[in-house]
């Protein structure tokens, strides 16, 4: 059997001062071979005979990324609920006073709130936060956004250059994401986000559709998500469960902090997905679940003990997960019977 290639530059003198490099920093080998490759591709381009334009592009997104994980890193260990709606300043009043409101009470609750440092509902949510316990992930536009002052001389505002360095930051840091009215940024956010979670793209996480003003937002686009996408097979009815409406920000609070009541985190390990739980399932909705979902649950060793850091956890075959974990029905799915709560608060608006 031919050895597998290994991921190197052409020339051999290269790749031996790439290793001298990483000597001379002192790279601990479990990181190695990470340093490695980076180092390799970016000397890559040039084997590659990149262009100098794509060079500027990845050369900038490389360098973001690296100063955005610089500045998140000391907060890895809180919470955060990423904010997004309108930057404009003709955001309603009731929307602007929810959004405030809603990034206090997540900061009480010992959350940090996420925003993308505009004006509008995210400076509000930015203003009830304060500028201590949140981010800015602001975007340098020929117009419109500059950072909201709550936030434009804390340490922990980031100027992106580009959309989607900025959207990384802003579902990867999320252990929540609050959408409240906004315009083509805002619906751009709602649907990337909700392709990232139906396609196991990114972690599972609280969504919640905040209505606030004299009008419905979020209702009058369900309806059109109802009618059309779901009415013309499109998507699948058990996709919009995985978002809520909610009308007032104690609610969306609500929905955040009850989703991590047995819920820890979630990852990957072979074919299963494995849930980390905060405390045991309780007995009666432990029988429960072996019952209902054998189907999806893994055969070997589904409940288990994963390790005294972790607590409990849950493995699931990945086959179809979505599917199986929200339903075709909010109120009996694996979700909510997993989550130990009542029907009602899981019913969708």
């Amino acid at each position: 059997m031919a050895e597998p290639r290994r991921y190197q530059l052409q020339k051999d003198a290269a790749n031996r001062l790439i290793a001298d490099l990483l000597d001379a920093e002192e790279v601990p080998a479990e990181r190695r071979g990470y340093f490695q490759q980076l180092l390799t591709t970016a000397l890559k381009l040039h084997e590659d005979g990149a262009g100098t334009g794509d060079l500027k592009i990845t050369n900038a997104a490389f360098k973001e990324l690296r100063y955005a994980y610089k500045v998140f890193a000391p907060y890895a260990g809180v919470r955060k609920v990423t904010v997004f709606g309108s930057a404009r300043a003709t955001s309603s009043e009731e929307a602007i006073a929810s959004a405030r409101l809603f990034g206090k009470r997540m900061t009480e609750e010992g959350w940090m709130v996420v925003t993308g440092a505009g004006a509008g509902i995210m400076g509000a949510a930015q203003e009830g936060a304060g500028g201590e316990q949140s981010f800015g992930l602001n975007i340098r536009l020929p117009f419109e956004q500059e950072a909201n002052p709550w936030i434009a001389s804390d340490p922990k505002l980031i100027t992106f250059k580009y959309f989607f360095t900025r959207k990384l930051f802003l579902v990867k840091e999320a252990s929540g994401v609050a959408l409240f009215p906004g315009g083509f940024g805002t619906m751009d956010e709602t649907f990337e986000l909700l392709t990232l979670m139906q396609t196991g793209k990114s972690a599972l996480v609280p969504v919640v559709l905040v209505e606030a003003g004299p009008k419905p937002y979020w209702r009058i686009w369900h309806r059109w998500i109802a009618g059309t996408l779901v009415e013309r097979g499109l998507i699948d009815p058990e996709d919009t469960s995985l978002f809520r409406i909610v009308d007032t920000p104690d609610e969306a609070v609500s929905e955040m902090t009850g989703f991590y009541r047995m819920y820890h985190s979630s990852r990957i390990v072979g074919d299963d997905l494995v849930f980390r739980l905060v405390r045991p399932i309780h007995p009666g909705h432990l029988t429960e679940l072996q019952d209902k979902f054998a189907d999806i649950l893994s055969p070997s060793t589904p409940f288990a003990d994963l390790s005294r850091s972790a607590g409990y956890g849950v493995s699931v075959a990945r086959e179809d997960i979505w599917h199986a974990l929200i339903g075709p029905s909010p109120d009996s799915s694996f979700w909510q019977i997993f989550q130990g709560l009542r029907p009602s608060s899981l019913r969708p608006s």
